[in-house]
């Protein structure tokens, strides 16, 4: 099913032009906006290796090779960058085999070890049929891995021995290229070139103190649990959660019928976290409602410091969006590893955004990534606390039971065909619907009691 479109035109708009009549001034934020320029560098990758001793009439392989198919880069000087990802042309076609990098600190002037990337991430996506999926611009693209700041790239992709051939005489991806993202930390003035820019809208204008149409646009999505261009959106008791749910249905809930809302955690919004609204498509995509919450890893690696993960929730943003071609953020919802949580993709928190996060299971669900990757590492608990505080609200606006079950249908994906209805658990792992080791088998291993804490907040007997 695809989701519908709100066009920020008739909707967002809208808000934004009646709130600052509303609103006194002291509860609009500072008048400079804030956002962060960001940058992508996109440097194809060069045969290597076995590959390089090409044969005539056999173009791409070697009669004798010494070893797989490789593509990558040499050890090179570039711009400042602190994620890296590689992509490809086309999203249909799996990249199988191994992608490593090396990369060398801003800080130190040293070189890391080879570092792997996850390699399959096709399944964090829009549904097969999303319209999302059809504005000819997204590619294939491997998970993408914080590095921090760095000034250096060494890249090396392998195919695995005995993968099938992806074009006539490979086995990798054709357009393989390295992308190397930098959030960004200043706060530039200008228009968007797509690929490296700064904060205004089409026209540059303000047109809210402090804030452009993109971002009063997605400010206003927020509206009335924040004040227009808020930074964060304030945590809150269960009576007031509850208080402020039946506030902002507009008589579409009532206290009496919605006693199982959990209380509201505090969230930093798109605006607190320096999201480029000028990246993103303009208008919103919704489904019908929230049945489920789709709990995933970001598997962008655990080397970062909370007061980091704004420029890494940048950075992941500007790898979906410029480098996946994406429409917005994948995520509804991040939480990093001290259980701050973020606003995802723009649409409003309390409303039923249209994801791209579990390929078959975008419509009525929401996508929760946790940043880190934890396959291996257990997740911290602060940040499994956080996935149960914002699951027992979000969940209970929507009148669902943590601990219950719910029916999707499948969009189409590899564990369940498409039209298929699937019962799972209101608060699954994203290997529930689709083969994949997200969230990592440390995480998934938390859901149980996740669903636990959730309903219990929620109040549920």
């Amino acid at each position: 099913m695809r989701g519908f479109l709100a066009s920020s035109i008739g909707v967002a708009t809208a808000a934004v032009l009646a709130l600052p009549l509303a609103l006194p001034t002291p509860a609009l934020a500072e008048t400079v906006p804030v956002i962060p320029a960001g940058s992508t560098q996109s440097l194809p990758l060069v045969p290597i290796g076995a590959v390089a001793d090409r044969t005539p009439g056999v173009p791409g392989m070697s009669a004798s090779p010494r070893g797989p198919e490789t593509q990558g880069l040499a050890a090179r000087e570039v711009k400042t960058f602190s994620l890296v990802g590689v992509v490809w042309d086309d999203v249909t076609t799996q990249l199988n085999g191994r992608v490593q990098v090396r990369t060398r600190s801003v800080r130190t002037a040293t070189w890391s070890d080879w570092q792997d990337v996850e390699v399959h991430n096709s399944e964090h996506a829009a549904d097969p049929d999303a319209l999302e999926r059809d504005s000819g611009r997204v590619r294939g693209a491997t998970a993408p891995l914080w590095v921090g700041e760095s000034d250096g790239v060494e890249v090396r992709v392998q195919a695995e021995l005995g993968a099938p051939a992806t074009r006539a005489g490979s086995r990798l991806p054709s357009g393989m290229r390295i992308e190397l993202v930098d959030p960004g930390a200043a706060a530039p003035t200008g228009s968007s070139d797509g690929k490296n820019s700064g904060p205004a809208d089409d026209k540059g204008e303000m047109v809210a103190p402090g804030l452009t149409m993109e971002m009063a646009e997605a400010s206003a999505a927020n509206v009335p649990h924040a004040a227009l261009g808020a930074n964060e959106i304030t945590e809150l008791n269960k009576a007031d959660s509850t208080a402020d749910a039946v506030f902002a249905s507009e008589g579409e809930l009532t206290a009496a019928a919605a006693p199982y809302i959990g209380p509201r955690p505090r969230i930093v919004t798109r605006k607190g976290w320096g999201a480029d609204e000028s990246l993103r498509e303009k208008a919103f995509a919704y489904t019908n409602t929230v049945k489920a919450a789709f709990v995933h890893h970001s598997a962008s690696g655990n080397n970062y410091a909370c007061k980091d993960a704004p420029a890494v929730l940048r950075s992941l943003y500007r790898y979906h969006v410029v480098s996946s071609g994406w429409r917005d953020f994948g995520y509804n919802f991040a939480v990093d590893k001290c259980g701050t949580v973020y606003e995802g993709r723009a649409g409003g928190v309390a409303k039923p955004v249209l994801g791209a996060h579990t390929m078959g299971f975008n419509t009525d669900s929401m996508g929760v990534a946790v940043l880190g990757t934890f396959t291996n590492s257990a997740p911290p608990a602060a940040a499994v606390d956080a996935v149960a505080r914002l699951t027992a609200w979000k969940l209970g606006l929507f009148g669902r039971d943590p601990r219950a079950k719910a029916t999707l249908k499948s969009g189409g994906g590899n564990r369940y065909p498409k039209g298929r209805n699937v019962s799972m658990n209101v608060i699954s792992g994203h290997r529930d619907g689709f083969a994949t080791e997200c969230p990592g088998k440390q995480l998934y291993g938390k859901l149980p009691t996740t669903r636990t804490s959730s309903a219990k907040l929620q109040g549920r007997p």
